[in-house]
């Protein structure tokens, strides 16, 4: 095999990353103090970061740093330049990024600084993944929900350097789209503090009907991926890099999994798939490292089901904990006990009168070619007994504590000499010295371009402008007219926003102008749909599905002429695909509240994409959206947040699927009830928040962000619930129901 494979290992500790370059890891990634999707890892900070940088590239393996979270206005301008330059200039490998805004800013700083792509950015298909090559983004880490086939399409289309997740955790939402433990507690999976929801237990239900066997069941956990037996066929589809999660596991797992994972790799890259095969004893021993009652191959080469999900919890038998214990052990001593040592050859030249020469050079094939020479004090003829060769090499090769380990020294003894043994010690302190110094400095940079250096300050000088006006002039007056937008997903929904839209538009104060209508609940009668908002004098919208994956973008495509004449003012898009298959149509785009928008560097790069509207995000609090919000910001001010978008299918879970779209509701612990609906279509599901956000009643406090609009959002409202909301908006009542004010107060740390 010509192609080399990466295995990319997760290092939530200083301890962790040693164990994963012990075992074998071509790369690993880590999170520094700010900024990375786990927050409760025990990330390495400051210095101890650039030491880990140094540790890795002195054992010729790559450290990329995950940025993989969304950063909110001061943090961008403030505090990630200067965080990222001390990294860059120690030769950092890569940084991981979820945010455009981020995306946007280190490709301005650092432009020789690759970006990686997180899974966070739930990039589903080739349109999203283009976009962001065309952006200079290097690799994309896909969506783990994707097919062999679907990678397959991406890597052809784009030609792209790709990675995927071969083992490990599965979320139950698509990274990246989960709002459950920020909405819940207020710990944002976007900002690196989920608090795992998805590992609860809950019931099923379907109208009063239970639909879950008896008693709560963890129907939102999925099991843990093993994809060692897929390896040729993962890299057939064309990925590069191999990853492993586990930040927030122990050293010990990481070395085991890297083990066991370099193993099949290096056989695959020698002999190919021919007599590729996996031994009961390697699968038993990643079982006992951790499971969740057993694997699955994930998403693989199935889209969901039953046998992917950890239902029942097998609790371990005396013998299986001792075995795990054992297995521990061993690796330990073998992994994080045992210091890896770079392998050195070199020669000493010694003579009466002439400086003594060593020199000494790397001899592995991973820590490249580095070779340094130190000259030391002159020997001295004996006044006893000469120093023989050995005596010399005997003192030279006593390595201690330096990373390294003899394989080959010469000694050439040109006549009879003396050297105290305190100056062979330094001689060799000095030269090892020098080599690691040469070694880990191979990859240092100079400081930023003087460019990225300029844009810093330049950004930097405006947000703090910003901050002085928004401190002395107080929060925004909302000073522009401001419209309603109302979106519909069913057509009950819509035909009562119709029935009520010429008293919604002779609203003074804020009429409505737009209303947005589902493309997967109405697709066939839209022409018509549109023609009649238009003729209320509204501009109609049309509402992508939240998902857009290959089979849904060939079925798009199959009918481009349909969305080419379609009459619509514009689309709502929900994702990266969907921007790039809509960009040319030159129809108005508002970009939904999903595609993130957390501070003005990624408003700008969507406006520069030509975006005329932008949804403001959905766990900014008030005065966070008043220092970001401007005319072409929609604000939401009703309707049940998604709590989770996913490939996951509760019917085919619980072996209960007929192919048809149903609201079901799952119900907690606290006997809280979160609808869900089944896209059969696409075969996904949204899981929406028990209370809807509701905000009709704030709006005093909603002109003060300045938005542009407001957008009430029905999603499994009936006809009677949408004309009781629009009567309390039409008087801007506080509701009598159920709701949250979401993060309108609060936000997330």
């Amino acid at each position: 095999m010509d192609r080399k494979l990466e295995i990319l290992a997760p290092a939530g500790s200083f301890e962790s990353l040693k164990a994963a370059v012990m075992a074998g890891a071509d790369a690993v990634y880590m999170g520094g103090s700010r900024f990375g999707a786990r927050a409760y890892a025990d990330n390495p900070q400051g210095d101890r970061l650039l030491e880990a940088i140094d540790y890795a590239h002195l054992h010729g393996v790559k450290l990329y740093l995950t940025v993989n979270t969304l950063l909110k206005e001061q943090e961008l301008y403030e505090e990630l330049y200067a965080y990222l330059l001390p990294c860059y200039e120690h030769g950092l490998d890569a940084v991981i990024i979820q945010d455009m805004g981020v995306m946007r800013a280190v490709r301005e700083w650092f432009p020789d600084l690759p970006v990686h792509a997180s899974t966070q950015m739930t990039l589903c298909g080739s349109g999203g993944v283009q976009l962001l090559k065309e952006a200079g983004v290097q690799r994309v880490v896909l969506a783990r929900e994707l097919s062999l086939a679907e990678i397959a399409r991406i890597y052809q289309d784009t030609g792209m350097e790709l990675e995927c997740f071969v083992h490990g955790a599965l979320c139950y939402c698509y990274s990246g789209q989960c709002l459950f433990s920020s909405i819940l507690g207020g710990r944002s999976g976007n900002r690196g503090r989920c608090a795992q929801p998805c590992r609860l237990a809950y019931e099923a239900v379907a109208d009063k009907k239970k639909m879950s066997e008896k008693g709560a069941q963890t129907l939102l956990s999925p099991r843990d991926i093993c994809a060692l037996d897929l390896l040729p066929e993962i890299a057939k589809a064309g990925v590069y890099s191999l990853k492993i999660e586990g930040r927030m596991k122990r050293p010990e797992y990481a070395a085991g999994v890297v083990r066991i994972y370099r193993k099949y790799v290096d056989g695959y890259l020698r002999n190919g798939g021919n007599g590729y095969r996996v031994s009961e004893e390697d699968r038993k021993e990643l079982l006992l490292l951790f499971n969740r009652d057993g694997f699955s191959s994930g998403y693989y080469t199935q889209h969901n089901g039953r046998n992917m999900m950890a239902l029942s919890e097998h609790k371990p038998m005396d013998r299986e904990k001792r075995a795990y214990e054992e297995l521990l052990l061993s690796l330990r001593r073998e992994y994080i006990e045992t210091e890896k040592k770079i392998p050195i050859k070199g020669c000493l030249y010694a003579e009466a009168g002439v400086p003594l020469k060593l020199e000494v050079m790397t001899a592995g094939e991973n820590a490249g070619s580095y070779r340094q020479t130190v000259l030391g004090v002159c020997p001295q003829l004996p006044k006893n007994r000469p120093m023989e060769a050995g005596q010399l090499e005997k003192q030279l090769k006593k390595t201690g504590n330096t990373p390294f380990e003899w394989t080959e020294l010469c000694v050439h003894v040109n006549g009879p000499l003396f050297v105290p043994v305190q100056e062979l010690n330094r001689l060799r302190r000095d030269a090892l010295a020098l080599l690691q110094e040469c070694m880990v400095q191979a990859c240092f940079r100079r400081s930023a371009l003087c460019a990225g250096v300029e844009e810093h300050k330049r950004l930097k000088e405006d947000f703090a402008v910003s901050a002085d006006f928004d401190r002395q002039e107080g929060l925004k007056t909302g000073g522009c007219r401001t419209g309603l937008h109302i979106s519909a997903e069913t057509k009950e929904q819509l035909q009562e926003v119709l029935t009520r839209a010429e008293g919604l538009q002779k609203k003074q104060d804020i009429p409505l102008t737009s209303i947005y209508v589902d493309a997967e609940e109405m697709e066939e009668d839209l022409a018509d749909i549109i023609d009649r908002i238009h003729r209320e004098g509204l501009k109609a919208y049309v509402l992508l599905p939240a998902v857009f994956r290959m089979e849904t973008a060939e079925r798009y495509q199959k009918r481009k002429d349909f969305w080419a004449a379609l009459p619509a003012d514009g689309y709502v898009v929900r994702n990266l695909e969907e921007y790039e298959y809509i960009r040319y149509q030159g129809k108005e785009i508002i970009l939904d509240h999903n595609v993130y928008t957390f501070n003005k560097s990624s408003r700008r790069y969507w406006q520069e994409k030509g975006v005329r509207l932008q949804t403001s995000p959905l766990e900014l609090n008030g005065q966070e959206l008043a220092k970001l919000s401007d005319e072409d910001s929609i604000q939401i001010i009703y309707g049940r947040y998604p709590m989770m978008v996913t490939a996951g299918c509760l019917h085919k879970t619980l072996d209960c699927c007929r192919h048809r779209e149903e609201l079901w509701h799952l119900k907690d612990r606290y006997h809280k009830r979160f609808p869900v609906k089944n896209f059969c279509r696409d075969c996904y599901n949204i899981i929406y928040n028990s209370q809807p956000v509701y905000l009709l009643d704030r709006l005093e406090e909603l002109k003060k962000t300045g938005a542009g609009a407001y957008r009430i959002m029905f999603t499994t409202e009936n006809r009677d619930e949408v004309k009781q909301v629009l009567a309390q908006w039409t008087e801007h009542e506080k509701a009598q129901t159920d709701f949250t004010r979401g993060h309108w107060k609060r936000g997330v740390k």
